[in-house]
């Protein structure tokens, strides 16, 4: 997987803020089918000491593109990676798939540092 890049947060002393970042071109492939799967990804975390760089998230994403993944398993394995990359204080990772079959799926996961 490529690397996710990180930078200093600009206001660490205590500020809580938000960051949100979309992808709405998101791209896997279905393990069971080899169709692929199309879908939003949306990031939103409470930064710590950190933030994530967005050229490398970017890339970070194409490298899904052909990857037979379940939707469950890809949501997950995002929310793991970008944690350990650039440990918020919060985290949200949804993904928002479009439909197959007549059904759309939304998975959510989330990190809250203890």
């Amino acid at each position: 997987m490529t690397p996710i890049e990180t930078f200093p947060n600009p206001a660490p002393n205590g500020r809580r803020y938000t960051i949100t970042h979309a992808n709405p071109e998101f791209t896997s492939v279905c393990p069971k089918t080899g169709l692929p799967d199309f879908g939003t990804i949306t990031v939103k975390y409470i930064p710590d000491k950190t933030c994530i760089e967005l050229k490398a998230l970017k890339y970070y994403f194409l490298d899904f593109r052909n990857k037979g993944i379940f939707y469950e398993a890809v949501t997950n394995q995002i929310l793991d990676d970008l944690v350990a990359a650039c440990d918020p204080l919060e985290m949200d990772v949804i993904a928002e798939w479009m439909p197959r079959g007549g059904i759309s799926s939304v998975i959510v996961a989330s990190h809250k540092r203890s």
